[in-house]
């Protein structure tokens, strides 16, 4: 079987092949093209058809494509998705707008609510229709009035709009309303993209429902068009494998649920690295790790404690600022990366990032028209980075125009020699991410002296030892394939599916009647999951669930996830489900209390199938301290103390297991180079992943 993981990064498209035989033996090729942003599919393709003839394959031979992709975040944060149209309830056409009151920054007078400033769905495309569901049952006290849906919907084809919602009061409890409303608007613009709230997310808060069913057909119509087009185009280049698209809670889906639910999506590039991470953490027999992915535009921080990812609570499942009530992999975002611009700002400070230079102009040592210094230039002129040996060779860059942009840009401005500058530039977007990963880690109640930080992407392993230092880390690892650790967890990940249902029962004081309805539910969630898995021809007997009730204190605001056991909810059972919400309450707010009456608001039922994963050979024993048979050259490195001090470059390729490194040194290789600053040593594992540590 040969499979191909293909992850889009804002300044690098990353790609892994993986290629078994039936005798056991295996084959695994890496590779890299610059990103296309107008187009990502073009890359995509582009290092696929590569891919395959790095590895002697024919694209025709190719099993599964696996796919990460930032179509859909981008979108939301640049606000170029579709025109959408709106049916709602009458009196409730102002939701979006009003949102919870809630005030991004209480006491500044110039703060923007983006809800407000730039909404999914303008309000003159928000029609109000005559309709009632009432809680608690579902029950119909105004029933729908056709007619005004029809004029809606004939309203929207008039405005040529590419997309329309319909989001009723209460659908969560009867969605009878909505599929009605969805009929319709279908027949009248048989080719927009259509979406009713209960499909997408069918649980309790009217604005979240809302505005995750706004977000997903705001992305749907694009991110549909692309993800045929992907494929289409690589079904003219010849590759006809089956393509799998990863989501934000970190399983993957098919193309067709892709682009009928793209809202899964927003998540689905950052997502394969923390798969990724937890994958090498296995390897590395270690299960407490924080992830953080430098690449070109942005650093995404993550942390997997005890071999678990953790996933964001509700009421922190947003993007750009809009509330998405999916499950999302708890990943934090911060502009840092290899193309992040170093700049004066206007009162005379010295800042970089988060603007990045990106793939297109890059940075200024690329030679393609930039001119402004970047993270990675600041690299080169310490001498961190070798003009023969950035991505083996296959993309020239040129120290005199990092020299110059650092120059002219910062070291005149702030009478400092060149040097002292580029060391500047690395202080500061080192201290931008050690204080991102302490807001994942520390503000979380995680300790970072029992974890190992992992750098991974073509610049983490550069800031990796910096970064473990800064946190107070336990150990840092650099993983054997740094650069496309996220599209190595394409092929690690697996078939993941979750349906929800709102169902509020107090656990503590259930009826017979109340657990009967629970179990119904949640029966009918698992057959939707079911259905979903056998359709991607998962059989029966390799089907799996997990069941969560998410909870709350009877009276709280928001709540935690908590596992329901396999069997059928009882008041035998629903102890141990109201003690595992005590857990998680725990573990995230430091204290539970054991006399208060627990409320489950949100039944979610995750359906999972595993996949074949990649595995990866042993090296051979070694053994060698400084290995001769490894060192490529010494030449002059600048470390943070500003001296020039000769730093031999060993060949990663070339290192055996048990090989140690000791720094100053840098490990090459031709997706990422890894830096060992003078008191640090690297041992190699039998895989090739590099554990770090300070001497």
């Amino acid at each position: 079987m040969i499979r191909v993981g293909v992850d889009v990064g804002g300044t690098f498209t990353d790609i892994v092949l993986e290629r078994g035989s039936p005798g056991g033996g295996q084959q695994v090729v890496v590779h890299k093209v610059p990103s296309t942003p107008a187009d990502q599919s073009e890359a995509v393709v582009r290092g696929v058809v590569e891919a395959c003839a790095i590895a002697g394959v024919a694209p025709g031979e190719v099993d599964f494509v696996f796919h990460g992709t930032t179509v859909a975040t981008n979108m939301i944060i640049e606000r170029k998705g579709a025109e959408v149209g709106m049916i709602t309830t009458k009196g409730f056409r102002d939701i979006l707008h009003m949102a919870r009151h809630k005030r991004p920054h209480n006491f500044s007078l110039q703060f923007d609510v983006p809800w407000q400033s730039k909404p999914l769905v303008k309000r003159r495309n928000r029609i109000a229709v005559t309709e009632r569901i009432m809680p608690p049952t579902g029950t119909v006290e105004t029933p729908l009035d056709l007619g005004e849906v029809e004029a809606a919907a004939e309203l929207f084809a008039k405005r040529k709009l590419d997309a329309v919602i319909i989001a009723f009061l209460f659908a969560f409890l009867n969605d009878g309303h909505e599929q009605r409303a969805k009929e319709i608007v279908k027949r009248v613009l048989p080719d927009a993209f259509v979406c009713a709230s209960s499909d997408v997310v069918n649980v309790i808060r009217e604005y979240e429902r809302f505005s995750t069913c706004a977000m997903n057909a705001y992305i749907g119509p694009k991110t549909s068009l692309y993800l045929r087009n992907l494929e289409q185009r690589l079904r003219n280049a010849g590759v006809r494998a089956e393509v799998r698209i990863m989501q934000s809670n970190g399983g993957i889906s098919t193309i067709e649920n892709s682009s009928v639910r793209p809202v899964g999506l927003l998540l689905s590039g950052p997502a394969g690295g923390v798969i990724g991470g937890r994958w090498t953490g296995e390897a590395c027999s270690t299960g407490n790790v924080i992830t953080i992915d430098i690449g070109g535009t942005s650093a995404d921080i993550s942390v997997i404690e005890d071999g678990q990812l953790r996933i964001k609570n509700p009421r922190d499942t947003e993007v750009a600022g809009l509330p998405v009530l999916v499950p999302m992999i708890d990943i934090d975002a911060i502009g840092a990366g290899g193309g992040s611009i170093a700049y004066i700002d206007a009162g005379g400070a010295f800042r970089v990032g988060p603007r990045s230079a990106g793939a297109v102009p890059g940075p200024a040592c690329y030679g393609n028209g930039g001119t402004e210094p970047t993270v990675t230039d600041a690299q080169v002129v310490l001498g961190r980075l070798d003009q023969e040996q950035f991505l083996g060779g296959d993309l020239k860059i040129d120290p005199a125009l990092a020299h110059e942009a650092i120059k002219t840009h910062i070291a005149d401005k702030l009478g400092l020699s060149v040097v002292n500058a580029a060391i500047g530039v690395l202080k500061i977007i080192n201290n931008n991410m050690a204080l991102a990963i302490n807001a994942n880690s520390v503000a979380k109640g995680v300790d970072p002296r029992n974890f190992s930080l992992m750098g991974f992407g073509g610049a983490g392993p550069l800031h990796v030892a910096a970064l473990s230092e800064m946190i107070y880390a336990k150990d840092c690892i650099s993983p054997l394939h740094p650069g496309i650790t996220a599209a190595m967890g394409l092929l690690v990940t697996e078939l993941r599916y979750e349906f929800t249902r709102s169902v509020l029962t107090v656990l503590n004081t259930a009826t017979p009647e109340e657990f009967a309805t629970t179990n119904a539910a949640l029966d009918a969630l698992q057959a939707e999951a079911a259905a979903r898995l056998t359709a991607d021809g998962i059989a029966a007997d390799k089907q799996k669930f997990v069941r969560i009730a998410e909870c709350r204190y009877a009276g709280q605001g928001f709540e935690l996830r908590a596992e329901i056991p396999a069997a059928a909810l009882s008041a035998a059972n629903v102890g141990a489900v109201i003690t595992n919400f005590f857990n998680a309450h725990k573990q995230v707010y430091g204290h539970a209390f054991a006399d208060q009456m627990v409320e489950v608001v949100t039944l979610r039922v995750i359906g999972t199938a595993e996949v074949d994963t990649l595995k990866l050979p042993e090296l051979a024993k070694g053994g060698r301290t400084d290995p001769a048979e490894a060192l490529a050259y010494v030449r002059d490195t600048i470390f943070d103390d500003g001296k020039a001090t000769p730093t031999p470059r060993y060949m990663r390729s070339r290192l055996l297991d048990g090989d140690i490194i000791r720094g100053p040194a840098l490990v090459v290789q031709h997706n990422s180079t890894t830096l060992l600053p003078p008191g640090y040593t690297a041992r190699v594992l039998s895989h090739g992943d590099m554990h770090i540590v300070r001497a």
